[in-house]
């Protein structure tokens, strides 16, 4: 009798236990173990890397039916995409992106290529519904460190302040609209912390003094540093990025991207790109440099 008792007490145990199991079996899984769709900017990533790393998926994050390229020596669509990667050196491309923010439906990189040659570049991407679907960016060679042994990546990349990102936008739009555009360099230090100034740019010290004498330098060889149009600001936090138009040096039709950090209402550090615009006959799309 009293091992009668054990197996049905024991087997009542199993078939809960298993009943149990079997539940849970089919219960839903927790959101917090379900994969998470990538967020914009890591797919803007992805895309960027898989030139060095080969990955195929990230192609899926490009709309197939609809890819505006503004690189304009690069076909339009998937195609001038394709073309690119097929006609890459037996080494390969190298792509490593030191920066990223995002703006809306717009994703920044600031990236460091050996792409034909040790390059620097800003990317930017516009999504619709989580694919891409235009691109621009602004490329030019990775040249030695400035006077203030600073290079044109180097810096800080931390994102912060995200409540500013507004704020900061309007700033930098005052900015290039006061002080590039129309000169107003009296104004400079309403808009650039007069006492750290971080600078990037290839042939410029640190601070007002650094920017100041490579302006006089540019006035006194007759050489253009000429800021014609602001076409886009886009930003995160403390990253503001400007992208504009005009003319550089001996008046070569220029395209200019410059990314600023902000810190307590003021610029304080600074990077750019500036690049060429190819004429007409040298174009591979119609889609002009700028567009947004």
């Amino acid at each position: 009798m009293k091992s009668t008792l054990i197996l049905t007490a024991a087997s009542l145990i199993i078939t809960t236990s298993c009943k149990n199991a079997t539940k849970q079996n089919e219960e839903p899984i927790p959101k917090e173990t379900k994969i998470m769709e990538l967020s914009n900017k890591e797919k803007a990533i992805a895309v960027i890397e898989s030139l060095e790393n080969g990955a195929k998926e990230p192609i899926a994050y490009i709309n197939p039916e609809k890819y505006i390229q503004h690189n304009l020596g690069v076909a339009d669509g998937l195609a001038g995409f394709g073309a690119v990667m097929a006609n890459a050196p037996k080494e390969g491309f190298r792509a490593k992106v030191v920066r990223a923010m995002q703006d809306g439906n717009y994703v920044i990189l600031h990236t460091k290529y050996d792409f034909f040659g040790p390059k620097v570049g800003f990317d930017i991407f516009r999504f619709e519904d989580g694919l891409i679907v235009e691109h621009w960016d602004n490329l030019t060679p990775i040249t030695p460190p400035n006077p203030s042994n600073r290079t044109q990546l180097d810096g800080t990349t931390t994102i912060d302040d995200p409540t500013k990102t507004e704020a900061n936008k309007t700033l930098v739009t005052n900015f290039v609209t006061d002080i590039l555009l129309h000169g107003k360099t009296d104004l400079m230090t309403t808009y650039v912390n007069p006492t750290k100034y971080l600078q990037h740019n290839s042939g410029i010290a640190d601070g007002l003094d650094g920017l100041g004498d490579a302006l006089a330098y540019f006035k006194a060889n007759n050489l253009d540093l000429q800021y014609d149009t602001l076409h886009k600001v886009l930003g995160e936090g403390n990253f503001v990025l400007s992208v504009s138009e005009g003319k550089f040096e001996k008046g070569v039709h220029s395209s200019f991207y410059d990314l600023f950090r902000i810190e307590d209402g003021k610029i304080v550090e600074h990077w750019d790109v500036i690049e060429p615009i190819a004429p007409l006959e040298e174009r591979k799309n119609d889609n002009g440099k700028f567009g947004f």
